[in-house]
């Protein structure tokens, strides 16, 4: 695609506006931006949470896809990429969504958590659409300047990477909270794309057993085929059944590790209750607000002994490291299947719903 004087985006009017195909001009750019023709965006299930209003200080209109992969059609002067090497036309790189960490705040020097930074912005999530082409459902990107960018690898295909996705630097943050040791047994619950990338992620860190619990079949079905060792099925059993079920595949004690990757705050009381006395639960899957849930703090927690972690977002060594999994991993795992339907930008308010209703496993904007 040769890019023109117009470039058209899908955009998110507002919480439960439909999408809509609108024309920006192209932008002019400052010194040390890129603007990036657009290969491949993902939908997430942040952008079905974003759609809701489960996230407070969205700015709409925004253009969402946070997560996406492009050509370099055009840089400000001369721009490096991570290694000190310049981007030249026709490059084709992936970006970090997160953008405008200060670097010098209480929690990016003493805290070491740039994810928390006060400053932190996310292309697709914290920009309005009226700031500009800062979101990934659209022909072209326009990558700020000091935007961090990657080179793909040239063993590892747009396609491959964007089947990953958004889901793989999560679950690398996740996979780092819970420090999964040799042999653990380790309860991923959700068998969306976080789950899944956890799934082969976790086996990379030695773990002996992988259990997903989640739904529908076809997600299960990938999670299979992603090495799980087995499945439990949401749509099959309460919530009792299910503690049971995990209970009885791990010798009676419950998981040593357990993530949570589902959205839902019901998940959260049952993983604490799947997980064994002394063991670690990493909640990574409540990245929006869609609501409270009830624990016993004597039994789910102090009893137990439990050691429970919160994980939000992720950074560029998340992103980084992901891409590098990829770029070794990439034939042992069949991350490829992952993406179950491409969309236009015309398409994409029904490739948002098909994600909403779990009919897909992940869905690829492709303009």
């Amino acid at each position: 695609m040769t890019l023109s004087s117009t470039i058209q985006a899908a955009v998110m009017p507002g919480v439960r506006v439909p999408v809509e195909v609108r024309r920006f001009s192209r932008p002019q750019l400052e010194p040390g931006a890129i603007l990036l023709e657009t290969i491949y965006s993902e939908v997430c299930g942040t952008d079905v949470h974003l759609h809701e209003g489960h996230l407070a200080g969205v700015p709409f209109p925004i253009i969402p896809g946070h997560v996406s992969v492009g050509r370099v059609a055009e840089t400000g002067g001369e721009v490096l990429d991570l290694e000190g090497t310049p981007l030249r036309a026709g490059d084709v790189i992936t970006f970090l969504d997160v953008h405008e960490t200060c670097g010098k705040c209480w929690y990016c020097t003493v805290a070491k958590a740039s994810t928390r930074c006060p400053s932190r912005r996310v292309y697709g999530i914290t920009y309005s659409a009226d700031e500009g082409l800062l979101g990934g459902w659209t022909q072209a990107i326009y990558l700020k300047p000091g935007v961090k960018t990657l080179r793909l690898p040239a063993n590892l295909p747009p396609r491959r990477f964007i089947a990953a996705g958004c889901g793989l630097p999560t679950s690398v943050h996740a996979i780092e909270r819970a420090e999964i040791g040799l042999g653990d047994s380790v309860v991923i619950q959700g068998s969306g794309p976080v789950g899944l990338n956890a799934v082969a992620l976790a086996q990379l860190r030695g773990a002996g057993q992988v259990i997903v619990v989640g739904a529908p079949a076809l997600r299960l079905e990938m999670a299979r085929a992603m090495g799980a060792d087995a499945v439990i099925d949401i749509t099959e059993m309460g919530p009792a059944e299910r503690v049971a079920a995990v209970k009885a595949l791990t010798g009676g004690r419950g998981a040593d590790v357990t993530i949570e990757a589902t959205g839902s705050p019901a998940a959260v009381r049952e993983g604490m209750q799947m997980t064994r006395d002394a063991g670690r639960y990493v909640v990574v899957g409540q990245y929006t607000d869609v609501g409270e849930v009830a624990i016993n703090p004597h039994w789910d927690l102090n009893r137990k002994h439990l050691d429970v972690r919160g994980c939000w977002g992720s950074d560029f060594s998340h992103f980084y490291r992901g891409v590098r999994v990829l770029a070794r991993y990439g034939d042992r795992f069949p991350w490829d299947r992952l993406i179950s339907a491409e969309y236009s930008l015309e398409q994409a308010g029904q490739a948002l719903a098909d994600v909403a209703e779990l009919k897909v496993v992940k869905a690829l904007i492709r303009p």
